[in-house]
């Protein structure tokens, strides 16, 4: 086991690894650039981009853009079955144009929208997850004459 650690400790390999203790016990070890416990459980030591410019999600989520954004949500939808009189969820895909101040918004503005012609029981993703993308269109103009 100690070879094995040595062997992870000088790789390149950043994910953690994980041994088995017990059942239902793991011991994990974790390796990090953070310089401080702190800078680790601050997320200050992320791996540097090597792909490219790649910007935080949640950055560009709340970035201030006004304009027009295009937002598409999965969400599950309670429906009801008129041949049984039961509900159920159904994944439904809604996709709108709206103006917004930035991705966050957009996606504030579809959910107060949706929670207002759906059933209240109806489940909602979090903007930061993958049932959520936007693109912003462009400056406040009329997009009825994109498609003319």
């Amino acid at each position: 086991m100690e070879a094995d650690i040595r062997e992870y400790a000088a790789s390149n390999v950043m994910f953690p690894k994980r041994y088995k203790v017990r059942s239902h016990v793991y011991f994990i070890i974790i390796k990090t650039t953070a310089a401080t416990m702190r800078d680790f459980k601050e997320k200050k030591a992320m791996r540097p981009n090597t792909g490219g410019n790649v910007e935080n999600p949640m950055a560009k989520l709340t970035m201030r853009h006004d304009g027009w954004y295009e937002g598409e949500i999965d969400f599950k939808r309670v429906v009801l079955i008129p041949s049984t009189g039961k509900h159920e969820y159904r994944d439904t895909t809604f996709v709108a144009r709206c103006k917004a101040y930035s991705g966050i918004d957009c996606y504030n503005r579809i959910v107060e929208y949706l929670r207002t012609r759906v059933d209240n029981r109806s489940q909602f993703p979090s903007a930061k997850g993958k049932k959520f993308h936007f693109k912003y269109l462009g400056m406040w103009k009329d997009l009825s004459q994109q498609h003319a």
